[in-house]
C-alpha cells in the first residue's frame, strides 16, 4: 500500500491505495467522490473525465499512485463557490444536454476543458473534442448546443435544404 496525497476540488487529500488502483477507484472508493462514472473500463465512453493538472484525463486509464502531488478537479467540483451550478453545468441545464444523465459529468469535465484550451470554439471543434464522450441518450445536439452556449456563442441555424 502506498499513501497518496493529492489535491482534489481544492482540497488536500491522502489515501493508502494500492499501486494497481486506478484513479477513477481512487476518487470513488477512497476519497466517497462518486460523480465520476464508471462506464466502460476501456477508456472508450468518456464517463470518467476529470482535469488532471488542467488537462482532460479519463480518469480509468491513469494509476492514483502516479498522481502523487497532482492537482484533480472532478465534477464535484464545478460547482460556483456559493453552491451554484458552473457556467459549463447550467447550460446543459438550460439546453437539455442531458437525459439518464450517466454521461453527463464527463461530458461536462470535457467541455470544460475544450472551452479552457478553446472559448469559443466552432460546432465541428465541439463535435471533435467530444468524440472520445458516449452518449447514448442525446443524440448529441442538445450537448454541442449546451457547449456553445456556455461559450456565449448560438447554435448555428440548420441550413435548408
Amino acid at each position: 500500500m502506498t499513501k497518496v496525497t493529492m489535491t482534489v476540488n481544492g482540497k488536500s487529500v491522502s489515501a493508502e491505495t494500492e499501486g494497481r488502483t486506478l484513479l477513477v477507484q481512487y476518487l470513488r472508493e477512497g476519497l466517497g467522490l462518486t460523480g465520476t462514472h464508471v462506464g466502460c473500463d476501456t477508456s472508450q465512453c468518456g464517463a470518467c473525465v476529470v482535469h488532471v493538472d488542467g488537462k482532460a484525463v479519463k480518469s480509468c486509464t491513469v494509476f492514483a499512485a502516479d498522481l502523487q502531488g497532482a492537482d484533480v478537479r472532478t465534477i464535484e467540483g464545478m460547482a460556483n463557490a456559493d453552491g451554484s451550478l458552473g457556467v459549463v453545468q447550467q447550460a446543459f441545464q438550460d439546453h437539455h444536454g442531458l437525459q439518464c444523465g450517466f454521461c453527463t459529468p464527463g461530458m461536462v469535465m470535457a467541455s470544460a476543458a475544450l472551452l479552457a484550451e478553446n472559448p469559443k470554439p466552432t460546432e465541428a471543434e465541439v463535435r471533435h473534442y467530444l468524440e472520445g464522450n458516449i452518449c447514448r441518450c442525446t443524440g448529441y445536439h442538445n450537448i454541442v448546443k449546451a457547449v456553445l452556449a456556455a461559450s456565449g456563442q448560438d447554435m448555428p441555424a440548420v441550413a435548408a435544404e
